[in-house]
């Protein structure tokens, strides 16, 4: 089998599912075919069991300078814009209180600085501070069995969005589908990419596919094949692997606690799976491994092919890990993996959000956990805490660490530009029609500084409707099934 077509979208994760949508919907390109190696759209990293389920605004994260927060916020609205148009029944998301707790002296003084002084309150109208009383109403069992006094605050916001990223990407393929000059093709793993001066040929197992323009949108494999194509010398991954632990319902909303600036991995927090409200998860860990894909030992060799093992590569990691801050973390990280121990190891990260559990209340979430890329510059020899896009002539390879998912629409806009450029603009994207069925449909606060919209629960502390690709874990369940496959995967990890 031979085809031709425009434009040739690699992995059908979040991020692959997202441009899709964006260049069906929105531009006029005549023909766009999406290929992914799993024989479902969004199996690995953007399934639901395999990250945290959150929609990251930057305004609780508190390892997000002012300048990331900024930016993260616009993807976040534009993604939760296309919730609340396409989702009114909430299958796909619900949406709930969401707060990051500062337990202590300290941690409180931090929330009020970064509140107060650092602009997280004037960027944010719906962010609000907090006390005891009112996180009592909110989460009851945060602070249920706590010492009187402790100092406690919180930072709180109705925009607590949980996302089955997975169903938002099958819901982004299935509208492009909708359009003329679609085509999407699963099941079908990429072998190579080669350019010619005719453009580019897309080698698979199910035959050849010819373009004018590709995008490689699979996650950590995209530098994959962005190496393989010369592209991307300076670049490696640091892969992290995050896993849950589970209780029974305990928190009406999402929970964050506090995380250092300089780590790049989401903070430990406790809230409610998007479709079962009856069980509280409690992560993620982060921990170091030397695959791209969680669970599948073949995607070593794959790991391998990134890293490189040239001096800048050894030399970058020695440097990323000897830190006297995330040296320490990647060591408690690998105990939170160990049976038993793991579990009474990571225990008071749990009780720090709910101080009332024990050990016999928590266990290991089975069947959960992703990996994420975290990009390293090997010139500088140091973690790169952003997405990273790397473009050539006629072809876009876009690696997304955490939050990739939240900003899936916002890159998918970038990304259209680029795509649009390869076509010396033959080609327009209709910006207006975007955001009318994105953003514009963003809950706003009113004339009177409410909030138009509440979360579910979040006036009472109900936990009716429920409820993070930074991001974070679980395991490739759905994946699985294919583990044979020893070939370059297509999967955009988000």
């Amino acid at each position: 089998m031979s085809e031709n077509t425009d434009l040739i979208i690699v992995g059908g994760g979040i991020s692959g599912a997202s441009l899709l949508y964006t260049i069906a919907k929105f531009t006029d390109v005549d023909d766009v075919t999406l290929i992914e190696k799993e024989r479902e759209i969004a199996a690995i990293n953007t399934h639901r069991t395999n990250n945290s389920q959150t929609l990251h605004f930057g305004d609780i994260e508190t390892n997000y300078t002012l300048e990331k927060a900024e930016e993260v916020k616009e993807g976040a609205e534009l993604l939760a814009g296309y919730l609340e148009g396409t989702d009114p029944d909430r299958e796909m998301h619900s949406k709930r209180s969401k707060m990051v707790l500062g337990v202590g002296d300290e941690e409180v003084a931090k929330l009020e600085e970064r509140y107060r002084e650092n602009g997280f309150g004037d960027l944010f109208s719906k962010l609000r501070e907090i006390g005891r009383e009112e996180i009592e109403e909110l989460e009851p069992k945060v602070v249920e069995g706590r010492d009187p006094s402790t100092e406690l605050k919180a930072l709180q916001t109705p925009d607590g969005y949980v996302v089955d990223y997975g169903a938002v990407a099958k819901s982004f393929v299935d509208a492009a589908r909708e359009e003329e000059g679609v085509g999407v093709h699963l099941g079908t793993a990429v072998e190579n990419v080669d350019e010619d001066r005719d453009g580019f040929t897309v080698e698979t197992d199910d035959g050849d596919f010819e373009a004018d323009a590709v995008v490689v949108a699979a996650g950590s494999h995209s530098l994959q094949f962005a190496k393989e194509m010369g592209y991307g010398e300076h670049m490696s991954l640091l892969p992290v692997a995050g896993s849950f632990f589970l209780a029974d319902d305990l928190l009406n909303g999402k929970v964050y606690t506090l995380q250092m600036k300089k780590l790049p991995f989401a903070a430990v927090h406790g809230d409610a799976d998007v479709h079962d409200d009856g069980i509280t998860r409690f992560g993620p860990t982060a921990k170091l491994v030397p695959t791209l894909e969680r669970g599948r030992i073949s995607t070593v060799s794959d790991f391998a092919d990134v890293f490189g093992f040239s001096p800048a590569s050894v030399l970058s990691y020695v440097n990323i890990l000897s830190d006297r801050i995330l040296f320490p973390y990647v060591v408690r990280n690998l105990v939170y993996d160990l049976p038993e121990v793991g579990k009474r190891a990571f225990l008071p990260n749990v009780q720090k959000v709910v101080p009332t559990v024990d050990i016999d209340d928590i266990e290991r979430a089975k069947g959960y956990g992703g990996v994420r890329p975290q990009i390293v510059d090997t010139e500088n020899k140091e973690l790169d805490m952003g997405e990273a896009k790397i473009s050539g002539d006629g072809i876009l390879f876009n690696i997304t660490p955490s939050p990739g998912a939240s900003t899936a629409l916002k890159n998918a806009m970038t990304d259209v530009q680029t795509v649009l450029d390869f076509f010396d603009a033959d080609h327009e994207f209709d910006g207006d029609a975007f955001r009318e069925a994105t953003i514009e449909n963003f809950p706003r606060v009113d004339d009177d500084g409410d909030a138009t919209e509440e979360a579910d629960g979040a006036a009472d502390g109900d936990a009716d409707d429920d409820s993070d690709a930074d991001g974070d874990d679980a395991e490739e369940d759905a994946a699985d099934d294919d583990d044979s496959d020893d070939r370059v995967p297509a999967e955009a990890d988000d």
